[in-house]
């Protein structure tokens, strides 16, 4: 049996909110009520609504204020909001879209329209719920890598965040930061497609299995493309390989032509790799790791990122991330900041 939506109204007008209560309840809704911005927030935080019924002009807090407060938080941002606005007013709906609005409404309600209008911002929210349940099992596959190999516990969780400080150190514009982040989280996740033995491997790969570990960032990218940020993480996954000088893979990219995504968690992925212990070697220490690191400099690894890297690591500015169980999308990395290319 399909559960009922729950339907947040917020409006200071207590006729309307009558009015809208009345009918999401005859078409068995659950009607949640807000007579203020601040309310409509506090209602948010207890239990996350289905969709939102949201007034313009209100005390305490405007409609738009709510609106861009859970646009910009990732825990809130996909719950659709119809804003509810007064006939052809124009400039609250351009406000409105400035803010993030899903839709609009104008008072006085068609009723009919207003049913259409609540089952069409369900079915998205329905599909949207389903993306998030997918990228769900996406992340557990990369725990999943991840744990097939006792030696890189945590790998994936410093990869996010050394990929998002250094994004953050090169002054990568803030709508990019998510993706790079998730890139470091899931670079390697096509690896679950390699066998166990090549992974776990103490000695030289022969060519056979060197082929084998290759293929793993198409693998990667393709096995993301049910996510909505496939667009702009699936390159990073998929390039992660690649060399400044051209010689990495899967395509031989070279310089600025790989995306700048993948640019970054090479780096910090050659970093990781250097400063832990692996089945065919222990760790080179920090020495050694940062010898290597400018030996590559301008050959395997962006030069200009790689020098704000070696910044961060040698001005003690790379902060460690708190290990935790459990791995989410939405995990905070970088708190205050702003191996080789082989496999």
């Amino acid at each position: 049996m399909e559960v009922s939506a729950k339907i947040l109204v917020v409006d200071d007008d207590p006729a309307i909110l009558d009015l809208l209560v009345r009918i999401l309840r005859r078409d068995d809704y659950i009607p949640i009520t807000a007579t203020n911005g601040v309310e409509a927030l506090e209602a948010v935080d207890r239990e996350a609504p289905d969709l939102i019924l949201l007034d313009v002009t209100m005390p305490k807090l405007d409609g738009f204020a709510v609106c861009q407060r859970l646009k910009d938080n990732e825990a809130t941002a996909l719950i659709p909001v119809t804003m509810l606005t007064g006939l052809d007013d124009r400039e609250h709906r351009q406000r409105g879209l400035e803010v993030g609005a899903d839709d609009f409404l104008t008072k006085p309600f068609d009723q009919s329209l207003l049913r259409a209008r609540i089952r069409s911002q369900l079915r998205i929210k329905r599909l949207t719920d389903q993306l998030e349940r997918t990228e769900r099992v996406i992340f557990m596959l990369a725990l999943a890598v991840e744990a097939k190999d006792a030696y890189t516990e945590g790998h994936l969780r410093r990869l996010a965040s050394y990929s998002e400080q250094l994004a953050l150190a090169a002054r990568v514009p803030q709508e990019q930061i998510k993706a790079i982040r998730f890139g470091g989280l899931l670079h390697d996740i096509g690896k679950i497609s390699v066998d166990d033995a090549i992974l776990r491997k103490p000695g030289a790969l022969t060519p056979e299995e060197y082929a084998q570990i290759k293929r793993h960032p198409e693998y990667g990218a393709r096995i993301v493309q049910p996510m909505r940020f496939a667009s702009e993480v699936a390159p990073i996954i998929r390039h992660h390989h690649e060399r400044w000088d051209g010689s990495g893979y899967p395509h031989g990219l070279c310089g600025e032509h790989i995306p700048l995504g993948a640019r970054i968690v090479a780096v910090v992925d050659a970093y990781d790799a250097m400063m832990t212990d692996r089945p065919y070697r222990r760790s080179l220490g920090l020495e050694e790791t940062l010898r290597r690191l400018r030996e590559g400099r301008g050959h395997d690894w962006d030069p200009t990122l790689l020098d704000l890297f070696l910044e961060l690591v040698e001005q003690h500015r790379l902060e460690e991330p708190v290990i935790e169980e459990g791995l989410t999308m939405e995990e905070p990395i970088a708190r205050e900041h702003g191996e080789s290319c082989e496999a």
